[in-house]
C-alpha cells in the first residue's frame, strides 16, 4: 500500500502546543475519498503526525489516487479546526479555508517519494514458504 507524506514548518518551541492539536484531532467522516467526478478514488488507511523544531511531516497510508485526498480532507471539518488552531505556530501563512484551498496546499506541500520498502517486496519474503 503506498505512502505519501506532506510536510510544512511551524514556529520552532511550539512542539508541545502541535502535539495536542494533533492528539485532539478530529478524525474524517468516512475514509473513503471520490475523485473530481464523484466516483470511488480510494481509502485513507492510516496517518501519522511527526515534529521535530520547526518541522512537521504527515504520513499518509492510502489506496487509490493520491491527488483526491488533498480534495477530501479539505471537506473536513476536523481539518478546518486543526487548521485553525495551527495558524498562529506556521512559520509561513497558507490558505487553507476552502476545500479547494486546502487541495492546493495539500498538492504544493506532497513530498517527492525516493523508496517504499514493505515485508512485500523484501527478496527474503520471496523465497519463504
Amino acid at each position: 500500500m503506498p505512502y505519501a507524506a506532506i510536510m510544512y514548518r511551524v514556529k520552532p518551541g511550539h512542539e508541545d502546543e502541535i502535539a495536542e492539536i494533533f492528539e485532539n484531532f478530529q478524525r474524517v467522516d468516512t475514509p473513503d475519498f471520490a475523485g473530481a467526478d464523484g466516483q470511488a478514488a480510494g481509502r485513507l488507511l492510516g496517518t501519522a503526525v511527526f515534529v521535530k523544531d520547526d518541522v512537521v511531516v504527515r504520513f499518509i497510508q492510502y489506496e487509490g489516487d493520491v491527488t483526491a485526498i488533498g480534495r477530501h480532507m479539505g471537506a473536513q471539518a476536523g481539518v478546518h479546526s486543526a487548521e485553525a488552531q495551527l495558524v498562529p505556530l506556521l512559520a509561513e501563512a497558507r490558505d487553507t479555508s476552502t476545500p479547494e484551498a486546502f487541495a492546493a496546499h495539500f498538492r504544493n506541500s506532497v513530498m517527492r517519494k525516493v523508496s517504499e520498502l514493505s515485508v512485500d517486496t523484501h527478496p527474503a519474503g520471496a523465497t519463504a514458504s
